[in-house]
């Protein structure tokens, strides 16, 4: 379903697994080519060591390259599957405070996913995420694995 950007701002930011754990969109960028998102740091959400709990981080950093890409495809008039596929994570420093990440999607990623698309009919690659502290330092690294079919995809090749 293609809706605009700050329909989609809302539905994420009320979807009961991330309001629950305090994961708030701040902005949706036009076009869908980026998004800012903070995890709360709250009662909800800290562990045995006062830091953000690590579910809550991996939760936070799983959906939003799948979702920007199927916004971004349909409104060109794919109709897709999409889905996180794998994801490493790597934690640096202890989410101590309120934490940040931005995705961007820039217009060579997209000219990348359109051609594997209309040649391969799937794409799957990894896309990064840093997430950052109050101070700007990293304390959250992720690595997600996209997984993208264009249904509309046939083999010519046969």
């Amino acid at each position: 379903m293609v809706v605009s950007e700050r329909m989609l701002k809302w539905a994420l930011c009320l979807y009961p697994p991330l309001l629950l754990q305090r994961i708030w969109v701040v902005k949706i960028d036009k076009g869908f080519r980026g998004i800012y998102v903070k995890i709360n740091r709250s009662f909800l959400n800290v562990n045995y060591n006062k830091s953000i709990f690590g579910g809550t981080i991996f939760s936070a950093a799983d959906p939003f390259y799948p979702v920007l890409f199927h916004q971004i495809l349909s409104k060109k008039g794919y109709k897709l599957q999409v889905w996180s596929k794998s994801s490493s994570i790597h934690y640096i420093k202890p989410g101590l405070s309120d934490l940040y990440f931005k995705i961007n999607i820039t217009d060579d990623d997209i000219a990348t996913v359109e051609s594997v698309l209309n040649t391969e009919g799937k794409y799957m690659a990894h896309h990064p995420i840093d997430i950052y502290n109050k101070d700007g330092e990293v304390c959250v690294s992720v690595m997600n694995e996209i997984y993208l079919r264009n249904l509309n995809f046939t083999d010519t090749s046969l």
